[in-house]
């Protein structure tokens, strides 16, 4: 590898060595503010969101993630002692997102050392994996400011295929009330159990319109999940509820798909949360013929999981970076150096095909 991968590949250890679980990114943010200003950068932060800006041309965003899940008692290596083991580079997130911050953060530093040849935004944000004040919040407020950028992207484990669509996500409580008895007197008293009447309508959402298939998505899906009743085992309990996990699309609106569910099942719907909607790059932007000509092997598909890119509705936004979406969350994380590299090599060379294609 080059002189600049191994300094890459040296920050990127540096970055797993400071833990950064959601709520807790304070010293990886001092980190690498400091490190962004000491190569030259103007970094302003915004809470733990860290923003620098440097080079001149069409206004390009690149934002990546900070924290990392917990680790768990599944690990059988020091989350935060990175090891190299041939083309391995085992550490809590080594894969999702750390790989992504240091290809990103050093193709800034690409566009910082030549002034271009776009002007890039570096947006590294706290609390992706939990939701709050990363993204979401610091977004408002970037946008707002001249000029707005021309395009985003988002960094994530996407083996660098480009992902220029993402699902949204509804969250519904389904709960339904019965009549709290003694089991053994339960059918002499025609009482109704609420568990039955939730199976009931767990069945009756299987058939339930969800609204018409998007091109690159697929179909809109409903899942129950987390299921809670009763809490004795001679008890017949009084109520029963589920979350209903509903992953959207774009053309189907969250009212209309809440109204769907509420129109099949007996029991109360209640919206716990709607503000995660489907996003699509538009297929005539010129992001995404960037990214085509900076990669023309990348698979273009529509994604199932959630991301920041959730929040870059109002302009052009892909979601492509290195390492694997199945590694991450897993216990002995990884990523491979020369995916690393390969995903700043990427980043390097979008720039050059977004300033042509958006000038």
């Amino acid at each position: 590898m080059s002189r600049t991968h191994d300094a890459l590949l040296a920050f990127h250890r540096d970055l797993i060595r400071i833990p950064s679980p959601s709520h807790e990114e304070g010293p990886i943010v001092d980190f690498v503010s400091g490190w962004l200003r000491d190569k030259g950068a103007e970094v302003e932060r915004i809470g733990d969101n860290v923003v620098a800006r440097a080079g001149r041309g069409p206004h390009l965003l690149l934002c990546s993630h900070l924290d990392t899940v917990p680790p768990t008692a599944a690990w059988t290596r020091e989350p935060f002692a990175p090891e190299l083991e041939g083309d391995r580079i085992y550490g809590l997130g080594s894969n999702d997102a750390l790989a992504s911050v240091a290809a990103m953060t050093f193709a800034f530093l690409d566009v910082l050392e030549n002034d271009g040849p776009v002007s890039m935004t570096l947006l590294l944000v706290p609390e992706e994996e939990t939701g709050g004040e990363g993204a979401e919040r610091a977004w408002p407020i970037l946008r707002e400011q001249a000029p707005p950028p021309l395009g985003v992207v988002v960094g994530e484990p996407t083996g660098l295929d480009v992902a220029a669509a993402q699902k949204g996500l509804l969250i519904l409580e389904l709960t339904t009330e019965g009549d709290g008895c003694h089991a053994a007197n339960a059918r002499a008293l025609g009482a109704r159990n609420a568990v039955r009447l939730l199976a009931d309508d767990i069945r009756s959402l299987a058939d339930v319109d969800l609204g018409p298939e998007h091109e690159t998505l697929g179909g809109t899906t409903l899942e129950p999940t987390v299921t809670r009743a009763g809490e004795r085992r001679n008890v017949v309990p009084d109520q029963a509820s589920t979350w209903l996990d509903i992953r959207t699309v774009p053309g189907v609106s969250h009212s209309d798909l809440a109204a769907a569910v509420r129109a099949k099942v007996g029991g109360d719907v209640r919206v716990h949360s709607d503000r995660l909607h489907p996003v699509e790059c538009p297929p005539s932007a010129p992001l995404l013929a960037a990214a085509r000509a900076a990669r023309p092997e990348a698979k273009v598909y529509g994604s199932r999981t959630m991301s920041d890119m959730v929040w870059f509705r109002e302009v052009p936004a892909i979601k492509c970076g290195p390492g694997r979406t199945e590694r991450s969350h897993t216990p002995d994380e990884f990523v491979l150096a020369s995916e690393v590299a390969a995903g700043h090599d990427f980043y390097c060379r979008l720039a050059a095909t977004f300033a042509e294609h958006a000038s």
